[in-house]
């Protein structure tokens, strides 16, 4: 699939300015880069926030365990 041409680009934008109206255009636009904007602070976030030792995980303690009854099965004659 190759780049659209001119033509096409002017007629998707037409298309675009006829669904959406002249003056909802920037404001979508302004939603898109915020969007953009917090994806790119929370995974500059998330990629500090891995880096940086934490809280050590907590031991489970395997000697503690509840007894699990079996089912008991029923024969029909």
């Amino acid at each position: 699939m190759s780049m659209p041409s001119g033509t096409e680009l002017l007629l998707i934008f037409g298309i675009v300015i006829l669904l959406f109206g002249a003056k909802k255009i920037p404001d979508l636009a302004k939603g898109i880069g915020q969007g953009i904007r917090n994806f790119k602070k929370e995974m500059k976030e998330d990629e500090v926030a891995t880096t940086t030792p934490t809280e050590a995980p907590k031991q489970v303690d395997t000697t503690a365990s509840t007894p699990v009854e079996t089912p008991k099965t029923t024969t029909q004659a």
